[in-house]
């Protein structure tokens, strides 16, 4: 999944940006968003970029159950199997970060499932 960055503006140019698209919003509804707009003195322009298509779940059949309820909901198969490989208490860390910090609603009950399946799939030896 993707993180979501915070770009701080100062209050003026904020206020200008958002009024900007709001406007353009409300005007030109139907129409193509625009490739740039300018405002404040700063031009924002569009960008787009084509991803490769991740796995959809985990390998793994049955092993993967908990894995793929609970932890698809945020991220991709992909982004979880491209982790470097983790001892059994690192991920057992990870999966109570996602709970804790986080919020992920991994009931109890699924917790070792996911922290076995992550050691099985992605320990180190």
């Amino acid at each position: 999944m993707a993180r979501l960055n915070r770009i701080l503006l100062p209050g003026a140019l904020l206020a200008s940006c958002l009024a900007l698209i709001a406007g353009g919003f409300a005007a030109r509804a139907a129409d193509p968003a625009p490739a740039s707009v300018t405002a404040a003195g700063i031009t924002l322009t569009s960008q787009s970029a084509t991803y490769p298509a991740g796995a959809d779940l985990f390998p793994g059949g049955a092993a993967a159950q908990a894995t793929n309820a609970n932890c698809l909901t945020c991220h991709s198969a992909d982004m979880i199997l491209n982790q470097p490989n983790l001892t059994r208490a690192a991920w057992q860390g990870e999966v109570m970060k996602m709970i804790k910090l986080y919020g992920a609603p991994i009931g109890t009950a699924d917790v070792p499932a996911i922290v076995d399946y992550l050691v099985q799939t992605k320990g180190k030896p």
